[in-house]
C-alpha cells in the first residue's frame, strides 16, 4: 500500500499546468485501495488553498473544490497522527533534527507498513520508511 505525499496528490490533479505524465501512469496502475493519504497531507494542502485564496480569490475557489474533492475521494483512507506515530516520528529527530510535516508523513508510512510515493526521495531516504519515485 501506498502513502502520497503532497506533490504526488498536487501532481494528480486535473488542469494542473504540465502534469507528469510518468505520475499519472504510475498512479493509473494502482489499484484506489492501496492509495492513502496521510492527515498531514491534507493539512499540506489546506494551507496551499487557504495562501492561494488570500493571494487569488478565483484559483482559491478553483483549489478549494478540488481539495475538498480529494478529502471526499479518500474517505476512509487518510491515516492519522497518533500518538503511536508521534513517538515513532520523534526517533526520526534524535540525533539529527529533521522537516516535521516530511517526518510526521514517514512515521505513519512506518507505523502502518506502507510506502511512501514522493518526489522528495532526499526527505524520506534515511528515515527508514520505504519510499518510491513515481517520477521516475
Amino acid at each position: 500500500m501506498y502513502l502520497l505525499d503532497t506533490n504526488v496528490i498536487s501532481e494528480l490533479r486535473q488542469g494542473k499546468p504540465a502534469p507528469s505524465e510518468a505520475v499519472r501512469r504510475w498512479a493509473a496502475g494502482q489499484p484506489t485501495h492501496l492509495l492513502y493519504l496521510s492527515a498531514v497531507t491534507l493539512l499540506e494542502l489546506d494551507i496551499g488553498v487557504r495562501r492561494m485564496e488570500r493571494k487569488d480569490a478565483a484559483q482559491g475557489a478553483v483549489l478549494r473544490r478540488w481539495s475538498e474533492a480529494v478529502a471526499r475521494e479518500f474517505e476512509g483512507r487518510v491515516l492519522p497522527f497518533t500518538g503511536t506515530t508521534a513517538l515513532v516520528c520523534a526517533g526520526l529527530h534524535v540525533p539529527n533534527p529533521r522537516a516535521f510535516r516530511d517526518s510526521m508523513i514517514a512515521a505513519t508510512a512506518m507505523e502502518h507498513g506502507f510506502i511512501v510515493a514522493t518526489r522528495n526521495v532526499a526527505d524520506f531516504a534515511d528515515t527508514g520508511a520505504k519510499w518510491l519515485d513515481p517520477w521516475i
